[in-house]
């Protein structure tokens, strides 16, 4: 492996420019200047941040079954081009990830690609039909060692099944990921319910749908002592829930997406399916209390639910279009406006909310490692002043459904490496 010096890097954008020096995979040298031994590479930071690279425990890659939107490999390019090193895959593939063949399949290919770390996610029950257990000892057991379980898309709505999803965990180590939705409150649900959605017309999706199988969730895993992730938190009441079983010393952890810290519901207005997305864009308060909470670690993580859509499923009409936007490439950009930008987080804090804290709540043990001697080379390189805009059609995904299209946003990632290997230069993955 080929020697690597990162000159003149800011890691975590504190303090003098340093070098780096990458070798045999791990970090070798931090010193004010490294002379390059032979044959290294050399990248000129020029004061850019240095951090770990960023852990997704959120994203959809579409294969097996939907590869006319997503493939494990242009997802991987999207993710290395967005600064992360490791993801984790979402289960409603089809066939459904719900047994060890298709776990394996997905973490195989991801192998192969090379470019992160694909963590399969198990589903938990059987075709994501919410009625039968899937094999979670099995999976976990497997060779993808999946640690993380979700029927993301759809709500365990069912309290028995969830409780013997959360103790079965316990024995595993893993974590169960809930999609929070009581489906009764939601039938037909198109937007945000609220004044918004009923001058347009469309039927609303209640916050208290999310609210409440969060509040019940919390209180199950507290009763059985496992471990729960509440998915894409999206109300101001969800995260005061969390707060409340966070004090009882409930081993809850949170996500919050990009599009749920910038957007909200007034985008409704144009009808462009675009800016549809389950749970919902809500409103402007809402936004504020998620930032708030990202910024005190009520809420834990960023995740970006990076959901691809074909044309023939998201450029139609809106009650037809299926819910998810683009997310992997533009998650940091859209952190830095939010959260850095006005001052809610110091890149510390990004390296914590984008890497450190997914890798712990992933149980990943060589991910979310500090910038030091002697770690696994697994970074991110991050231009904080340059500024770049969003087109749909340039973005390394096969679909091209961003809510961005045309904005303008701040912060680029200009290199991603994974244990020493540069994955992505200046726009182009390798």
């Amino acid at each position: 492996m080929t020697d690597v010096v990162i000159s003149g890097a800011r890691p975590y954008g504190e303090g003098d420019p340093v070098d780096v020096l990458v070798s045999d995979g791990v970090i070798a040298a931090i010193e004010p200047k490294i002379t390059p031994p032979d044959g290294a590479e050399v990248i000129e930071a020029g004061g850019q941040v240095l951090l770990p690279g960023f852990v997704d425990l959120h994203t959809h890659l579409r294969e097996p079954g939907r590869e006319d939107a997503e493939t494990i490999a242009t997802g991987s390019a999207a993710a290395a081009l967005g600064g992360y090193t490791a993801v984790f895959a979402m289960a409603n593939t089809d066939p459904v990830a719900d047994n060890a063949v298709v776990v394996e399949h997905v973490r195989r290919i991801g192998e192969s690609v090379g470019l992160v770390d694909v963590y399969p996610v198990g589903a938990v029950t059987v075709g994501l039909e919410g009625e039968q257990l899937a094999e979670l000892g099995t999976m976990a057991s497997s060779r993808a060692r999946v640690r993380m379980f979700s029927d993301d898309g759809f709500c365990v709505h069912d309290p028995l099944i969830m409780r013997r999803a959360l103790e079965y965990s316990r024995a595993l180590d893993a974590v169960i990921a809930q999609h929070a939705e009581e489906p009764r409150l939601t039938v037909g649900a198109q937007a945000h319910e609220g004044e918004l959605a009923a001058r347009l017309g469309l039927a609303g999706w209640p916050a208290a749908a999310e609210e409440a199988i969060v509040a019940r969730d919390c209180i199950l895993a507290q009763h059985v002592g496992a471990r729960l992730h509440i998915c894409h938190v999206s109300t101001k009441g969800t995260v005061d829930v969390l707060r409340w079983a966070k004090e009882r010393g409930t081993q809850v952890s949170a996500e919050v997406t990009p599009h749920h810290l910038l957007l909200t519901d007034e985008r409704l207005t144009s009808y462009d399916p675009v800016n549809k997305v389950n749970p919902p864009l809500r409103t402007e308060p809402d936004t504020a209390a998620l930032r708030q909470a990202l910024a005190e670690g009520i809420v834990d993580c960023v995740a970006t639910d990076h959901a691809p859509h074909a044309p023939q499923d998201k450029d139609v009409e809106w009650q037809a279009a299926r819910p998810g936007m683009l997310g992997l490439q533009t998650a940091l950009s859209v952190v830095v406006q939010t959260m850095v930008r006005p001052g809610l987080l110091s890149w510390r804090d990004v390296a914590r909310v984008m890497s450190e804290r997914p890798a712990e709540i992933g149980r990943l043990a060589d991910q979310g490692r500090p910038v030091a001697v002697g770690e696994p080379a697994t970074l991110a390189l991050v231009d904080p002043d340059r500024e770049w805009t969003v087109h749909g059609d340039e973005l390394a995904s096969i679909a091209a459904n961003t809510p961005y299209e045309g904005m303008t946003l701040p912060g680029v990632v200009t290199a991603t490496m994974l244990r020493g290997r540069i994955t992505q230069l200046d726009g182009k993955v390798r």
